[in-house]
């Protein structure tokens, strides 16, 4: 591969000094039209392009964002971060990109390589890990240091910072009173990601519903983190055939039980009604589709990017940091039946 020309050897080649060329290519007044153009073709010729990191760490500044993504399978990350990006290039900003896999480690080592003057700023959902062991020093410690951060989705109060979430509660509460207004009798909830913030959060809301409801000695709770013990327990309980209505509140808990109540035979709506959580493809393609509670994903990536940027741009050392709330939509499709 040829080496990419630099200002210096730009100079040394023409016969005139790096401050001449660099002045030249920004076009300063001080460097006569002739010579501009005449380095300006030379450089074009040597295929030369500016090294805007280099220029941005001299201005204290990179105009771009680190974001960090607990899991990039998740349809529901990838669409918040092409919202994310979006935004940051609308706004001039570029995005770099690292993968926590669930992983406290992981999250401190991207977290650690990024935060050297690469980035002005982190977007995060924080990693199951990092929840489950409370661990969030490295986040405080990034904070104190001066880089701001913004979190999205799975938030948590120890870390002072602006904040992006959905009406998690709420939104589980109106998907519970749904199906007990569609005439369901008997409710399932269930999920694998109560050990989770968003996921207590839907747990509380739905079983809020079931009390006011005069329902709670009709609802059935299955929560397990463990993926193989979930599918076995689910199997069991669409297999028993005792319940007329399933919440679920994360995808695979959706799509394993849309899955399962066909392969034993339920008519869906007539016999079993399922609203899943997060509008993910599969919740599309199913046959019968799925009626879902939509996060918006993408609006979720806008609006962390806008608020980091405004962070960034803001030199107020008195700052006041907010909670963003993004409200939800329930998705009326062909697992649950029509109201009204």
């Amino acid at each position: 591969m040829k080496p990419k020309a630099t200002l210096k050897q730009i100079a040394k080649e023409l016969g005139v000094s790096v401050s001449t060329v660099s002045k030249a290519l920004n076009d300063s007044p001080e460097i006569s039209e002739a010579t501009k153009e005449k380095i300006k073709e030379y450089a074009a010729f040597k295929n030369y392009k500016p090294n805007s990191i280099a220029k941005n760490l001299k201005n204290q500044r990179t105009n771009t964002l680190g974001v960090i993504l607990p899991n990039i399978l998740n349809p529901f990350f990838a669409k918040v971060f092409s919202g994310i990006e979006k935004k940051a290039i609308e706004l001039g900003y570029n995005v770099i990109t690292g993968i926590s896999n669930e992983s406290c480690q992981k999250e401190k080592q991207v977290i650690e390589m990024l935060n050297n003057g690469t980035i002005d700023g982190f977007i995060l959902s924080v990693a199951e890990e990092t929840q489950a062991l409370k661990d969030y020093d490295h986040l405080n410690n990034v904070i104190k240091w001066g880089t701001p951060i913004v979190m999205f989705d799975r938030v948590v109060d120890e870390v002072v910072c602006d904040k992006v979430v959905v009406d998690d509660f709420d939104s589980a509460f109106d998907a519970a009173q749904h199906l007990i207004k569609t005439g369901c009798k008997r409710i399932a909830v269930i999920t694998t990601i109560s050990n989770l913030s968003v996921g207590q959060l839907r747990l509380d809301g739905f079983q809020k519903a079931m009390v006011e409801a005069q329902m709670e000695d009709q609802m059935v709770v299955l929560s397990e983190s463990d993926i193989d013990t979930f599918n076995e327990k689910l199997k069991e309980l669409i297999d028993a055939k005792t319940i007329d209505g399933i919440f679920a509140l994360d995808e695979h808990a959706a799509t394993m039980a849309m899955k399962l109540a066909i392969k034993a035979g339920y008519k869906i709506t007539e016999e079993l009604s399922i609203i899943g959580f997060a509008d993910g493809v599969w919740s599309k393609r199913l046959t019968p589709s799925m009626s879902t509670v939509s996060q918006h994903a993408p609006e979720i990536g806008e609006k962390t990017a806008e608020l980091l940027i405004e962070r960034i741009n803001n030199e107020d050392e008195y700052y006041r940091y907010n909670t963003y709330t993004i409200k939800t939509e329930l998705r009326q499709r062909e697992s649950t039946r029509k109201l009204g």
